[in-house]
């Protein structure tokens, strides 16, 4: 049975709920949506507060206090400004089991954040994003995720505590870069044996319809299943996504991993959300070009 750690994600400055609640420093939203995302099963909670250039180093210990206070389960934090993740850091009562999103393969975050990484002996989400943005294809993600694995190395960080994140990128892109993530995950013990690994799921469906993007997110999941992504970004509040996370949806995992494996089903014989897997697989894959109306089709 594949199962794979949810990291909950809505919990973000940009969200509804939760974004006017950090900016007036309202906890009971906050806190209730982190009562939410346990209860839906999600094995950490990751609190996003962005870039925060203004006051950072003040909202991060803020929210890991407020979110520690109410949910069991360990913390990601999440943010692009250095100092407010090390100021998190410092506030977290649950250091080693917390995790670090993220240091990417650029010189600056690395500089600034495996130290702090390495003293808080947590785990670490090692971003595959290099000085030039986005890694080409899976030899370039490779070349990266040697770089970062070194330098935790380096500082005394095991491979058991990284977490490559092969980044998913958006299905409107094509389906080039999310064959070349997957073809980097195949890679990934070889590389780094030991190592656990990521993705932020909503990413693939960036820029899709709304009522659209959890197909594509479902599916993704699964594909990247095959290659033993052991945790991920998820939302919490779609609970047929949740359900794939716990492991509750093998007759379906099995049914795409066939199909990745060649093994085609006639579509004739597909009802409900295996004839959703099916058609979603078919342009995550790159086998049918993708446009808005995939199910339909």
């Amino acid at each position: 049975m594949n199962e794979v750690q949810a990291i909950a994600e809505s919990i973000n400055i940009m969200g509804k709920r939760s974004g006017g609640a950090m900016k007036a420093r309202n906890p009971d939203p906050i806190q209730q949506m982190a009562k939410e995302e346990v209860a839906a099963g999600a094995s950490y909670l990751d609190l996003n507060i962005g870039p925060a250039r203004k006051d950072g180093a003040e909202l991060m210990p803020w929210m890991v206090e407020i979110v520690e206070a109410v949910a069991p389960v360990p913390l990601c934090l999440d943010t692009a400004n250095t100092v407010a993740m090390a100021a998190g850091f410092k506030a977290l009562q649950n250091k080693q089991a917390a995790i670090m999103n993220s240091i990417s393969a650029q010189p600056e975050r690395m500089e600034k954040l495996i130290p702090v990484a390495a003293a808080a002996g947590c785990n670490v989400i090692a971003l595959l994003w290099g000085p030039d943005g986005m890694p080409r294809d899976s030899n370039e993600r490779a070349a990266m995720a040697v770089d970062l694995m070194m330098a935790l190395a380096e500082a005394g960080i095991p491979n058991e505590k990284m977490l490559f994140d092969p980044i998913g990128t958006p299905m409107t892109l094509g389906a080039d870069q999310i064959n070349s993530g997957l073809e980097f995950m195949s890679m990934l013990q070889e590389i780094a044996p030991g190592a656990g690994s990521t993705v932020g799921l909503s990413n693939v469906s960036n820029g899709v319809a709304e009522h659209l993007r959890k197909y594509l997110d479902r599916t993704y999941l699964i594909m990247l299943m095959k290659y033993g992504i052991t945790t991920a970004i998820v939302n919490s509040y779609d609970g047929e996504l949740m359900a794939i996370c716990k492991g509750e949806r093998q007759n379906l995992v099995d049914l795409v991993h066939g199909m990745m494996d060649g093994n085609d089903p006639d579509p004739a014989t597909l009802v409900g959300t295996a004839l959703e897997h099916y058609k979603t697989y078919k342009v995550l894959s790159g086998q049918n070009v993708f446009s808005e109306s995939w199910l339909e089709l």
